[in-house]
């Protein structure tokens, strides 16, 4: 495509200078450009594109995107162009949309987003989208799928070019409906602009990223921006999911326009669910909608999955699927590696790896433990480096307040040590008061081997925090580290198997 055709109609962008080459690709990384590609200079977290432009241009860039008053600070051959944008991450966003040739338009494109949850609910829709006989498709923490076919992930909401390319590949396999998490780093620094939803989620929102959004009404703004039309400034999804059981969503679903379907467990919900049952490997649920009823058994246990599956529901009867073949989708699902996962080597006690990293999710997943407990709660976790500092105190009084034992350890200390950060959630811990228990073991490994130690026939230990991750992250390195694997390897030592 020439670039005065990408370029055209495009607000914030104007063509400064050079040739009109032939452009094909867009590229953000200078050392993965390819000759004939278009390079857009981005402002990152550790560096800036515009300290790469000579680096884009000696691969053969045909041309960059520089933002308004930062200077190019070589002579660009005549040929190469020079393109000036007001917000380089905005102009990529929509530069790659047109290149590739708007594919969410193409297809079913269901946006995700909330603090917790969104990975298992991309996973039920894209199962239900299955189950409904669709080829369908999935972006997310866990994985990028494309039609049955598992790509490599990068970061939960790939970068705009990134994102693009991959519904692109979606249109061509044939794929019907697509399932996408949407973060709030995802909607603050424009990898969805351009893109056409035909349904948002709302699934809940508690304290999260604050190193990033510092308040909680920035955080929720940037949520809000996939439901807002776009003359409101948002991205004009046509429809919307909201969960009614999360203050945050009822103040959402209140002031959207449009087509919204509200989800949750009371009556003030038009899509409403009950869990009849639930156990540790199962749980039977009852939804309704309108004149419409169905239950089922279930592989997701807990209240926080009874939402998940609304929400799933809710996104898959505004594409206009049938309610009853999606909630069958939805129910066979096995789950998703990672969240509320059990582990079993033969024991006599339960073990469960989750994703939770933050306060809300902590708390939600040990009173789902507990509910289903004979015995006593013992939960792991640690707080990741880097990151909100002040959900660590209070991740730290809700573990010791809501387990019998809490066992505080490392998770990703990344730059920072461990030990100033298990200080942090011991601050927490204190202000649980008398009768409160826990011990610190900052290694992970020897942290999973002290609960498991102390696990009697009939407790749940929780290990919490990292989930379906396979790495350890510090400062210098990434140290190979699977919390599933390694629960295993504690339970076969304690009974006499290695």
């Amino acid at each position: 495509m020439r670039l005065s055709a990408l370029l055209e109609g495009l607000e914030g962008l104007r063509f400064s200078g050079g040739g009109d080459p032939e452009v094909r690709g867009i590229a953000y990384h200078s050392a993965r450009v390819k000759p004939g590609d278009l390079f857009v200079a981005v402002p990152g977290f550790r560096t800036d594109g515009h300290l790469y432009l000579r680096e884009a241009v000696d691969r053969g860039a045909a041309g960059l995107v520089v933002e308004e008053g930062r200077e190019v600070p070589f002579p660009l051959p005549p040929e190469r162009a020079l393109v000036r944008a007001v917000d380089t991450r905005l102009a990529m966003a929509l530069l790659s949309d047109r290149f590739w040739g708007h594919p969410s338009g193409k297809l079913a494109l269901v946006g995700v987003t909330g603090t917790n949850g969104k990975t298992t609910t991309t996973h039920l829709v894209e199962a239900a989208a299955s189950r409904c006989g669709m080829r369908s498709g999935l972006i997310g923490t866990v994985t990028y799928r494309v039609a049955g076919r598992e790509l490599p992930v990068d970061r939960t909401t790939p970068e705009s070019a990134d994102l693009q390319r991959i519904l692109s590949e979606m249109v061509d396999a044939g794929c019907g409906v697509v399932a996408m998490e949407v973060s709030s780093h995802a909607l603050a620094l424009r990898r969805v602009d351009g893109c056409e939803f035909r349904v948002a989620v709302f699934t809940n929102l508690s304290q999260d990223h604050l190193d990033f959004h510092h308040r909680m009404e920035d955080y929720y703004r940037t949520k809000e921006r996939l439901f807002l039309s776009r003359r409101e400034g948002g991205l004009g999804a046509k429809a919307a999911a909201v969960n009614v059981d999360d203050a945050y969503g009822r103040r959402l679903a209140a002031g959207l326009e449009g087509e919204v379907l509200t989800f949750g467990t009371g009556e003030d919900a038009l899509l409403r669910g009950r869990l009849l049952e639930a156990g540790l490997k199962s749980s039977r649920v009852l939804v309704s909608y309108g004149d419409w009823e169905a239950d089922g058994e279930t592989a997701l246990t807990g209240t926080f999955n009874l939402h998940n599956i609304l929400a799933a529901l809710a996104a898959c009867i505004l594409l206009g699927l049938d309610p009853s073949t999606s909630l069958e989708g939805i129910l066979s699902h096995p789950g998703v590696p990672g969240r509320f996962q059990a582990v079993e080597e033969g024991q006599d006690f339960a073990v469960l790896v989750d994703y939770a990293h933050t306060p809300d999710s902590l708390r939600r997943v040990l009173e789902a433990a507990r509910s289903i407990s004979h015995g006593r709660l013992i939960v792991v976790f640690g707080c990741g480096g880097d990151r909100d500092r002040s959900k660590r105190p209070l991740m730290g009084e809700i573990a010791v307040r809501l387990a019998d034992l809490a066992v505080i350890t490392s998770d990703n200390p990344r730059s920072e040590d461990p030990l100033a950060i298990i200080e942090e959630i011991e601050e927490g811990a204190r202000r649980a008061g008398e009768g409160a228990s826990w011990r610190v073991v900052p290694d992970r490994r020897e942290a999973i081997e002290t609960a498991v130690g102390e696990a009697g026939s009939g407790d749940i230990v929780v290990i919490a925090g990292k989930g379906h991750e396979r790495g350890q992250i510090f400062a210098d390195r990434v140290v190979p580290f699977d919390d599933v694997e390694e629960a295993k390897k504690a339970i076969r030592r304690r009974m006499g198997k290695g």
